[in-house]
């Protein structure tokens, strides 16, 4: 493994964050110089982040941790644009209340988690690219930074291909993306400067947009650094899940449901995950990592426990490690686990099917009839075999439904 003399660059290759750089002896020389900044960009089309953004975000960490100053960049301007993705349809516009809302619960909910935002030297800091891509006066841009981007470059990247390549329609404001995004780079450099942009391996092209433009346009020395996406053994894009994405606003996901997303990891995974995502040393990390048949639990536990103790605070993951136990060791009902409610005059006209949706164990009626044929679907650890069961009357005030042996959740009846 290669040594370099900065903490922060021998951090990131011993976790397996390292997939490319544009310039490892120069950004290894500057941050043994002193206190440098580096950003990472976050769209704001949405009230959370999920799992997908956690790499970027402990990069950010390891940054702070090692003593340099982290910039979240939020996207509110470009967000009223979209990058050209590889889905066949734009992405839709929002106004700049939905933005300005989405920001703000992003750094409560998210970024204030697992970075120290303030005014001190390392602080991190939280900037919108609207506040200087609202201002600009298009002609000016145009001829002081649009020149520095070929039409050719800008039709080679992969996402652009896809929907030319699929005859889907791509926009002129999807065209422009990744020059709004190679100017952030320039910005935050003359307002912070910042040296350093990371992010995701299929973000490699757009991030190098910003390193050239602030070279051809200012003669600037920026840097790009990316980490390798990280997929599930069967090639899956990790983050996703049936129901959807996994969020770090726990009003989107409770902490139990993200506690048993890492406790749920495939088996060859573990090692990966801790590194990535906890700030366990790297010794107890291999020791885990080299656990075997059921012991490999054992790490998924502590995988599970830490990773949501990062997001969600260590009380919250006492809880849902708690919880766990109850429902999967003890056989009991938890009370952290996901809970709809009905009213007692509407139990027995409760259709099971329609509460199994309600509470996201299932996406459809569809879905819930297959899970039913397959054994999967359990009403009090009963399997269910009639697709249109009503719940009916009963004497007790809370039921426990289940899909499969690891996701529930609790009808109350009140």
């Amino acid at each position: 493994m290669t040594q370099y003399k900065s903490d922060f660059l021998n951090i990131l290759t011993a976790r397996g964050f390292i997939h490319q750089c544009s310039d490892f002896d120069t950004l290894d020389a500057k941050l043994m110089e002193g206190v440098q900044s580096a950003y990472i960009g976050f769209d704001a089309t949405a009230q959370s982040l999920h799992v997908g953004n956690l790499t970027g975000i402990m990069m950010l960490k390891w940054f702070q941790e090692c003593g340099h100053k982290p910039i979240t960049l939020m996207g509110g301007g470009t967000s009223k644009i979209g990058d050209p993705s590889f889905k066949d349809e734009q992405r839709q516009l929002l106004d700049d209340e939905t933005i300005n809302a989405n920001i703000a619960h992003i750094q409560s909910t998210c970024f204030n988690q697992f970075l120290h935002y303030g005014d001190g030297n390392n602080d991190a800091v939280m900037v919108n690219n609207n506040d200087w891509l609202d201002g600009l006066h298009y002609l000016s841009f145009l001829r002081d930074y649009g020149r520095h981007f070929t039409v050719n470059r800008m039709l080679s990247f992969d996402s652009v291909k896809t929907r030319l390549e699929r005859e889907s329609p791509l926009s002129l404001l999807e065209f422009n993306y990744m020059v709004m995004q190679g100017y952030d780079f320039v910005e935050l450099n003359k307002r912070y400067g910042t040296i350093l942009q990371m992010g995701g391996s299929d973000q490699w092209g757009n991030i190098i947009n910003g390193v050239d433009l602030g070279h051809k346009a200012h003669q600037m020395k920026l840097i790009a650094l990316t980490a390798p996406l990280l997929t599930t053994p069967d090639g899956v894009k990790m983050g996703k899940t049936v129901n959807g994405a996994v969020w770090l606003n726990s009003a989107l996901l409770s902490p139990y449901d993200y506690y048993q997303f890492w406790r749920n990891c495939d088996d060859a995974m573990v090692g990966t995950l801790l590194k990535r995502f906890t700030m366990m040393p790297m010794d107890e990390i291999t020791k885990l990592e080299s656990l075997q048949g059921q012991e490999i639990n054992q790490a998924k536990k502590i995988l599970a426990f830490e990773a949501t103790k990062l997001c969600h605070g260590e009380q919250a993951a006492k809880d849902a490690e708690m919880t766990a136990q109850k429902v999967f060791e003890q056989g009991s009902v938890g009370d952290d686990l996901p809970t709809i409610e009905i009213a007692s005059s509407d139990v027995e006209n409760a259709i099971v099917a329609d509460l199994f949706i309600q509470a996201g164990l299932c996406e459809s009626k569809g879905e819930f009839k297959r899970l039913v044929k397959g054994g999967g679907a359990k009403l009090n650890d009963k399997s269910i075999t009639d697709v249109n069961m009503i719940l009916g009357a009963c004497d007790t005030d809370h039921h426990k439904i289940s899909s499969g042996k690891k996701r529930h959740a609790i009808v109350k009846i009140k």
